[in-house]
């Protein structure tokens, strides 16, 4: 909380309330005191949320009827709905709510980033449910155009998520993570090591998405690596980027993969997107130790990545959790 005294705003760019995995009353009521803390520390607090807390738009969706999103527009909430619920958390602030996103300055654009789940060629599960929606209902030809499309092939799936969370929630297999990252250890084995069970699992998922691809539901591919996971996601975003037509030479601050970047080492190649828009990720707002892996200190994927915003010059990834 020190590290925000510096700052006049802060930007909280999607999920910040998990609620996949139970009530939603139950959510804000554990979320209340850490935004009472962080609302204490700074003036200003802009919200734009995610796929996980998405249902916090339900209302406000629905009052806006035909009007346009676009790349931003500022959410007015009714205080007897949870977004209301959420804002009054976060007195004595001075709250905005933006969605899909918000614009920092003229070449700063924050979002969260799940529109990516589009175009993924990871068989994550929300890619798979964007594949049967589009099956099922249709979409524009060539593809989405803005961010009505986006909604309409993602919206079913986050409105069903949401309603199985009122009962219970989806949870991971061992119970301390999310479906996903079960998955994702049993194909790859422990530590990322091939086991002879997960190349038996990494053979079924091969057949299985040759099925899924010959549906309609692709492209797919069956490389669930982690290398794959950075690629995939990073070609899929820089496609909405295109598709939303951010303008050429933005920055672009988005979440929502969990893997922070660029960080020294990387391909700066795989962080362009179209235009020459320049993509930054800010991380994992979870931590999530299967993931992290036996380099805690060093990996992409822990937790306490920002990015600092200044007046002027390109934005700042930072770890506020990594030691001075």
């Amino acid at each position: 909380m020190a590290a925000l005294a510096a700052f006049d705003r802060l930007v909280l760019l999607g999920d910040l309330l998990e609620l996949r995995h139970g009530p939603m009353r139950d959510a804000l009521a554990d979320a209340a005191p850490v935004l009472r803390e962080l609302a204490s520390a700074v003036g200003e607090v802009v919200v734009v949320p995610g796929n996980h807390d998405h249902a916090l738009l339900r209302g406000w969706l629905e009052r806006r009827g035909d009007a346009p999103l676009g790349l931003e527009s500022m959410v007015e909430w009714d205080r007897r709905e949870a977004l209301g619920a959420l804002v009054e958390s976060l007195a004595p602030a001075s709250v905005r709510v933006a969605y899909p996103g918000v614009w920092l300055r003229d070449d700063v654009y924050a979002i969260h980033g799940h529109y990516c789940d589009r175009h993924n060629t990871v068989p994550i599960i929300e890619r798979l449910g964007a594949g049967l929606t589009v099956r099922l209902a249709g979409e524009p030809a060539g593809g989405p155009a803005r961010a009505e499309d986006y909604e309409a092939v993602l919206a079913p799936m986050y409105a069903w998520i949401d309603a199985v969370a009122q009962f219970g929630g989806l949870r991971g297999g061992g119970g301390d993570g999310s479906f996903q990252v079960t998955a994702w250890e049993a194909l790859n084995g422990a530590s990322g090591r091939r086991t002879l069970r997960s190349r038996a699992l990494a053979f079924g998922l091969t057949a299985a998405v040759a099925g899924l691809n010959r549906a309609g539901m692709g492209p797919l591919r069956a490389d669930v690596s982690g290398v794959a996971l950075r690629r995939g996601a990073l070609a899929a975003f820089t496609e909405v980027v295109g598709r939303l037509d951010v303008p050429p030479g933005a920055h672009v601050l988005f979440g929502h993969t969990h893997r922070a970047g660029p960080l020294p080492g990387d391909d700066r190649s795989e962080w362009g997107a179209t235009g020459g828009a320049r993509l930054i990720n800010t991380g994992s707002w979870v931590d999530e130790p299967r993931f992290v892996g036996s380099d805690p200190t060093g990996s992409p994927y822990r937790a306490g990545f920002a990015a600092i915003v200044s007046d002027d010059g390109p934005p700042a990834l930072v770890n506020l959790l990594d030691p001075v």
